[in-house]
């Protein structure tokens, strides 16, 4: 590790350089996970970043301290979200070309938005890893200067300066929750929160299906996952940065792991109490609180970025409702004669239920007493009104099982 390199003055001139092209982002503290936790939880919401997410941050600084020589040359970098924007952006901000290889399977908005801050965007790749690799053959072929996403010191530097803005809007924290993907984020923040304060503790968050720097960090040295899965995509990295590693094992005091399904529930959570979109990546350190088993701290939960497509919102939104029991399918067998669909619906009704949606099969059976199945979607306050409906068809007669909605 290079103890010289990110030094509290590299820092202190990252934080000075990266405000020219930064909108402020105050902590924002929030009642509700407050209460949930028993700690003083405050969130600084990066997805409100003018590219909709912290990345900006190392890409400009990263390019501010390039010769004139190699932004004259033009950047290029691979990335499927975030980085790309951050880099278009920051290239955009000192005038300089940027050329973007994205995977073929990025959502076109992501790629229209690149396209838009001036990049040339090259789609190459079904994957991150192909895309990177084709980056650095143009790169040697037409001289550009490469921006890596998270393994290089000074992009790590630009993505620390969060932790100064925390440290200044609240010198008394306690704790920091950082999510990691290669590990550019954490290290900036770990080693600059250290520096500010040695007694600050700072845990990192990776999705359990892609926790490559948790292994890194068991195994004393870097390792590659064989394949990752999670929503997060943001964070679905095989392989954290090597140069990021030694500071990762020196300044972070934490690595929780957290699956898929508390990641929908948390966007539904920013959602309803703070009206922000946050994308599931920016959410491991929402879903990570209720693992801290601490009381009475103040928590700062970093909300990396906001940039999720409408589709996987809408897919979240529908899982999130069924993992809350606010959406459910109940399935009854009903005998083949009149009235019996208005009796099931009056039973409901009576209960609060709001029915979303009705399938009828009259061909389930040839026993004319249990000949039709209705499966009736229904939309309910949560788990004890869920509860409640399914016992009052109980109690009606009618022998309701739970089964997977049909949306």
């Amino acid at each position: 590790m290079d103890d010289k390199y990110l030094t509290l003055e590299k820092f202190e001139e990252a934080t000075e350089i990266v405000q020219k092209v930064t909108a402020e982002t105050k902590l924002v503290y929030s009642e509700y996970f407050s209460a949930q936790t028993g700690n003083r939880v405050y969130l600084k919401p990066e997805n409100m970043q003018y590219t909709g997410a912290y990345k900006l941050r190392g890409a400009y600084y990263k390019i501010s301290t390039l010769s004139q020589e190699d932004r004259a040359k033009g950047l290029i970098t691979a990335s499927a979200g975030n980085h790309a924007q951050g880099v278009a952006y920051a290239a955009k901000a000192y005038g300089c070309k940027a050329v973007i290889v994205m995977p073929t399977t990025t959502p076109l908005i992501k790629v229209n938005r690149t396209k838009a801050y001036g990049a040339e965007v090259v789609l190459y790749g079904d994957v991150y890893d192909e895309a990177c690799d084709y980056a650095y053959q143009l790169a040697e072929e037409h001289g550009y200067t490469f921006v890596h996403p998270f393994n290089d010191l000074d992009v790590a530097c630009g993505q620390g300066t969060i932790a100064m803005e925390i440290v200044k809007e609240l010198p008394t924290v306690d704790y920091i929750l950082v999510p990691i993907g290669g590990g550019g984020l954490a290290t900036g923040v770990s080693t600059l929160a250290k520096q500010l304060n040695p007694k600050i503790q700072v845990i990192g968050v990776e999705p359990a299906g892609a926790n490559c720097m948790q292994e890194s960090l068991k195994a004393g040295h870097i390792v590659t996952l064989p394949s990752v899965t999670t929503i997060a995509d943001g964070t679905a990295v095989k392989t954290p940065g090597d140069k990021l590693l030694p500071y990762i094992q020196e300044n972070i005091d934490d690595i929780i792991a957290v699956p898929d399904e508390e990641l929908i529930v948390s966007f539904l959570d920013m959602i309803e109490n703070h009206k922000m979109v946050v994308e599931n990546s920016g959410l491991l350190t929402v879903a990570a609180l209720k693992h801290l088993n601490v009381k009475g701290k103040k928590i700062v939960s970093i909300l990396s970025g906001g940039n999720m497509d409408v589709i996987t919102m809408s897919s979240v939104v529908q899982n999130g409702l069924i993992q809350r029991s606010r959406i459910f399918t109940v399935s009854v067998l009903l005998p083949d004669k009149p009235g019996q669909l208005v009796h099931v619906a009056t039973v409901i009704a009576q209960n609060n239920g709001n029915v979303i949606r009705l399938d009828h099969n009259q061909f389930v059976s040839i026993n004319r007493n249990a000949a039709v199945e209705l499966r009736i979607t229904v939309e309910a306050y949560g788990a004890e009104h869920k509860e409640q409906i399914v016992k009052a068809l109980e109690e009606a007669g009618f022998k309701p099982k739970i089964v997977k909605p049909q949306l």
